[in-house]
C-alpha cells in the first residue's frame, strides 16, 4: 500500500513543499474547469446572439446544484477518509469511499430524473422567458437530464482521490474531461461546425465529464492494490460512525451549495427584469469572477488532507502553519488580480461579446464583484479548515450567514438603492462581514488547540 510514502507527504516534508504537491495539482485542475465553463461562454458568445448567452447563464444553477452533491459526497468523505488516515483506520477509509462512490451514484440518477419530470416549473424558476426557453431547456438537456451522473461522479472520486495524497491524479482526471470540452465546444456550438449553439456547449459538457468519469474507473482499477480508494459494493455499509463521520462534513457543505444556488437564481432573476443583454453582461462577469475564486477555493481545498491529517494525529503546530503559510499565499495572489481586474475590467469583458451594451454592463459588474476577493478567499480558507477537521456545524453557520442573514437581503436591498449595478456589490457586503467572523473562529480554534496541548 506504500503507507510510509503517502504519511511523508503529511508527516514530514516542508510545509511549503507540502502545501506546493498537494494544492499546485487542485489550483490548475480547477483553473481549467473554469476555464472549460468559460469556454461555453466564449464560444457561444462568438454567436453574437444574446439569447443563446443568457441561456448558458440561467441554466448555471442547476449545474451549481451539483456541487451540492459533490460536497456531501465529496467533501465529506474527503475529510472522513483523510482524518481515518491520520488515526491509521483503513478499514474505514475503505468503507467511507465506497459509502460515498455509491450514494454519489444514485444522487446523480436522482437528480437527472427530479429534473426531467419537472422540467416546465424548473425554467421558470430560472428566469426563463418566452425568448430563452428553448434554448435553456436544450443546454439543460446535456448538462443535466443525460449528465448529471457522469458529472458529479467525476467530481466525488477526485475528492476521494486527492484525500490520500495523489493531488496529480485527481487534477488529471479533472483536466482530461476539460481539455476535451474545450475541443468540442467549437465543432458543436459554432456556424463552421454543427451550429447547436447552447446546446452544442451542453453536448461537449457531456461528452468530457463521461471521458472524467472513465478516466477515474481505469485509474482505481489499475491502482487497486496501491489505493486507499475503494468502490467494491461488498465494502458498502450504513455503520453510524461512517454515516454520521461523513454527513456531519457533508450535509453543511452541501447545504451551503444549494444556499448558493438558491443566490444565484435570486440574483439572475433580478438580473433578467434589465433584459438579455444584462444577464448575458452578468452571466460573463460572473464565469470570470470564478478564475481567482476557483484558484482560492483551489487552494482551500488542496490543504484539506493536509489538515485532516495533522488534526487527528495531533500534531496541531503543523496543522496551524499549514494554514497561515496557505494564507498569506492565497491573499498576496488575490490581491494582485484584484487590481487587474478592476483596471481591465471592459477588456475582459470584450474578449467574450463584441457588444458595447454588454461591455458597459460587464466592465461595472466586475468592478464591483472583484472588490469582494480577498475577503471571500479568507471565507473560503475558514470553511475549508472547518470541514477538513469536522466542524461541519460551523461551515453550516458560515453559510447561512453568507446567503440568509447577508447576501441575499443585499439583493433587494442594493438593487433598490442602485437599479441593476448595486446587484454586483452584494458579495462585497457580504464577505467584508464573514471575512472578518473567519479570523474570529480560526483565531478561537487555534487557541484550543494550544490549551489541549498545554494539559
Amino acid at each position: 500500500m506504500q503507507e510510509e510514502s503517502k504519511t511523508a507527504l503529511f508527516e514530514n516534508i516542508p510545509i511549503p513543499r507540502a502545501v506546493a504537491k498537494l494544492a499546485v495539482p487542485t489550483i490548475i485542475s480547477s483553473l481549467v474547469m473554469v476555464i472549460y465553463n468559460l469556454a461555453d461562454t466564449y464560444f457561444v458568445g462568438m454567436i453574437n446572439d444574446p439569447v443563446q448567452n443568457a441561456a448558458v447563464t440561467l441554466a448555471a444553477p442547476v449545474l451549481l446544484a451539483f456541487n451540492a452533491v459533490n460536497n456531501l459526497f465529496g467533501v465529506g468523505t474527503s475529510s472522513m477518509m483523510s482524518r481515518a488516515l491520520g488515526r491509521r483506520d483503513y478499514e474505514t477509509v475503505y468503507r467511507s469511499s465506497a459509502f460515498g462512490f455509491y450514494c454519489a451514484l444514485f444522487s446523480g440518477l436522482l437528480f437527472s430524473l427530479a429534473c426531467t419530470i419537472f422540467k416546465a416549473p424548473l425554467l421558470s424558476l430560472l428566469g426563463a422567458d418566452v425568448d430563452t426557453l428553448t434554448a435553456t431547456a436544450d443546454y439543460l438537456k446535456w448538462t443535466v437530464n443525460f449528465g448529471a451522473v457522469p458529472a458529479i461522479l467525476n467530481v466525488v472520486m477526485a475528492y476521494m482521490v486527492r484525500s490520500e495524497g495523489s493531488s496529480l491524479h485527481a487534477s488529471i482526471g479533472t483536466m482530461s474531461g476539460c481539455i476535451l470540452n474545450m475541443i468540442l465546444d467549437p465543432i458543436f456550438i459554432l456556424p463552421w461546425g454543427f451550429n447547436l449553439g447552447a446546446a452544442g456547449a451542453g453536448l461537449a459538457t457531456f461528452l468530457s465529464n463521461c471521458v472524467a468519469f472513465l478516466y477515474f474507473m481505469v485509474l482505481i482499477f489499475v491502482r487497486r492494490k496501491k489505493t486507499f480508494v475503494c468502490i467494491r459494493p461488498q465494502k458498502f455499509c450504513l455503520r453510524k460512525e461512517i454515516v454520521l463521520g461523513i454527513c456531519g462534513v457533508g450535509i453543511p457543505a452541501s447545504i451551503q451549495n444549494l444556499l448558493n444556488v438558491t443566490g444565484m437564481t435570486i440574483l439572475n432573476n433580478f438580473t433578467a427584469g434589465f433584459g438579455a443583454d444584462a444577464v448575458a453582461a452578468m452571466g460573463i462577469t460572473q464565469k470570470i469572477n470564478m478564475v481567482p475564486m476557483n484558484i482560492a477555493m483551489g487552494l482551500s481545498q488542496g490543504i484539506m488532507p493536509l489538515v485532516s491529517y495533522n488534526y487527528s494525529s495531533g500534531n496541531h503546530k503543523r496543522m496551524k502553519d499549514t494554514i497561515l503559510f496557505t494564507t498569506k499565499v492565497s491573499l498576496g495572489f488575490i490581491v494582485v488580480v484584484v487590481a487587474g481586474y478592476y483596471i481591465g475590467a471592459g477588456s475582459l469583458i470584450a474578449m467574450f461579446m463584441d457588444n458595447q451594451v454588454i461591455v458597459a454592463y460587464g466592465s461595472r459588474f466586475l468592478r464591483g464583484f472583484c472588490i469582494g476577493l480577498p475577503f471571500l478567499c479568507m471565507d473560503f480558507l475558514a470553511v475549508g479548515v472547518f470541514q477538513a477537521v469536522g466542524m461541519g456545524k460551523n461551515a453550516l453557520i458560515f453559510a447561512i450567514m453568507r446567503k440568509i442573514l447577508l447576501e441575499i437581503p443585499a439583493i433587494y436591498i442594493l438593487n433598490a438603492l442602485f437599479p441593476l449595478y448595486g446587484l454586483a456589490y452584494t458579495q462585497f457586503t457580504a464577505e467584508v462581514v464573514l471575512a472578518a467572523a473567519a479570523v474570529i473562529v480560526l483565531g478561537r480554534l487555534f487557541k484550543s488547540l494550544e490549551k489541549e496541548r498545554g494539559k
